[in-house]
């Protein structure tokens, strides 16, 4: 099959949704506080969601060629398209790693260097937690995943003119999939950690990359189901069925599964060890973002598990365009509240001038002359509705589109680039007759 040729109006509805994106963010901005919190965590929300998204499409790409599964091959060549975004988030990353150094921006309590020079934890954790490693070690590993991406992908197509009875594109394919899966695996979870978690810089969780990457996770298959019945209106992809749409249907219900699993594991064993540290990123998002705390597990688990639940359901194209909404909007919600309600709370300390101190609440000493309390500052961060923060506001939404359009635009642009069809893969033959 050969590759595609996006359409006129395709191509002005990608303009028009990256033209709201634009106003959007100028209108966050314009509007924004003196630190520009809602302009940069609106950046940082985007960017970590879908460079994170095109991670996951070179890693499941991966994971079925060393698994020696067939049925995606047909249509493998949207992940190696998907996974190229990985360059534009690469650029997103720098600008904000620039603003690390610059101040920019104060997405990050580590980066203020008098707080951390006065606290234990901080000063702990700044051999790892500073600007540093933020920029070099974070965009190292970015790059890294940009190196494979682009290997799995010029392999993949040079098979398709080059490929011969031997099989030595695949056995290269393989090789290189075996060696980036570990990778994958632990310089995942350092990015998640430098990028997200450090957000709220006193709180950890073991399982908070396993928890972030299965959002993430599900959201790249909502997108691939999405982008192929697209491309099946548009008169592409015919070798893709229901048969392979029920596949994809198992594995977004599968992983809304595990992603409730680590969501209610992660909460049960911090509320069971009690640790103010720890139980301090649950308190906060309970007690003063309940729409999104709660409205997460509805939207990300109830929904998707009672929709999907049918087996039929995932063989109509209508419900599984509906499901991939849902969860891509849910998850890109969860990804909000995993970075608004932290980078609030230290924009308000890098406005007033305080220094953070313990976030259990026990610690009363006062730190402004006027009797300001790291407790007062935070109850008054969160006490009334703020707009882009307690839940999106229309400009989020407007500049999500911006960014969507932005990943549609890259995967289709590289989708027109290669044969959409890998034509000389083994295991085509599999792909072609898959039956479920």
């Amino acid at each position: 099959m050969s590759s595609i040729q996006i359409p006129s109006k395709d191509k002005l509805i990608l303009g028009i949704m990256g033209g709201i994106g634009v106003i959007s963010l100028i209108a966050i901005f314009m509007n924004d506080d003196a630190n520009h919190t809602r302009f940069w965590t609106n950046i940082l929300h985007n960017s970590v969601y879908f460079t994170l998204i095109a991670l996951m499409a070179v890693f499941f790409l991966c994971v079925n060629r060393t698994a020696l599964a067939g049925w995606s091959v047909g249509f493998k060549r949207v992940w190696e398209a998907m996974s190229q975004f990985l360059m534009v988030g690469f650029v997103f990353m720098a600008i904000i790693a620039i603003g690390v150094f610059l101040h920019w921006h104060h997405l990050y309590h580590w980066a203020d260097e008098a707080a951390v020079s006065t606290d234990e934890v901080l000063t702990g954790k700044s051999s790892f937690l500073n600007k540093y490693f933020y920029t070099f070690g974070g965009l190292g590993i970015l790059g890294s995943w940009i190196f494979f991406a682009r290997k799995m992908r010029s392999v993949s197509m040079d098979e398709d003119n080059h490929g011969d009875l031997h099989f030595k594109h695949y056995k290269k394919l393989k090789f290189w999939a075996g060696i980036f899966l570990p990778i994958a695996g632990f310089s995942s979870a350092a990015a998640i950690w430098l990028w997200v978690m450090s957000v709220d810089a006193h709180w950890y969780s073991t399982m908070f990359a396993w928890y972030c990457s299965a959002s993430c996770f599900v959201s790249m298959l909502a997108l691939t189901i999405l982008l192929l019945i697209y491309l099946k209106n548009r008169g592409y992809y015919h070798n893709v069925n229901a048969e392979h749409f029920h596949d994809l249907g198992k594995y977004v219900f599968a992983f809304s599964i595990f992603w409730t699993y680590l969501w209610f594991s992660q909460y049960m064993l911090i509320w069971y060890g009690n640790i103010g540290e720890e139980t301090v990123y649950f308190q906060t998002r309970i007690k003063e973002y309940p729409i999104l705390f709660y409205g997460n597990l509805v939207v990300n688990f109830v929904l998707p598990f009672l929709i999907l639940m049918r087996n039929d359901n995932k063989r109509k194209y209508g419900t599984m365009i509906l499901v991939s909404v849902i969860v891509f909007l849910g998850h890109w919600v969860d990804t909000f509240q995993m970075i608004k309600p932290g980078a609030l709370h230290t924009s308000h300390e890098a406005s007033v001038g305080v220094n953070h101190m313990d976030q259990t609440g026990e610690a009363a000493k006062h730190l402004l002359e006027g009797g300001t309390t790291h407790a007062d500052i935070h109850n008054h961060a969160a006490a009334h509705f703020v707009s882009g923060f307690t839940i999106p506001g229309l400009p989020e939404i407007g500049l999500m589109l911006g960014f969507l359009a932005l990943f549609i635009g890259t995967t289709l642009h590289f989708l027109s680039r290669a044969p959409l069809v890998p034509k000389k893969d083994p295991f085509l033959n599999e792909s072609l007759h898959h039956h479920v």
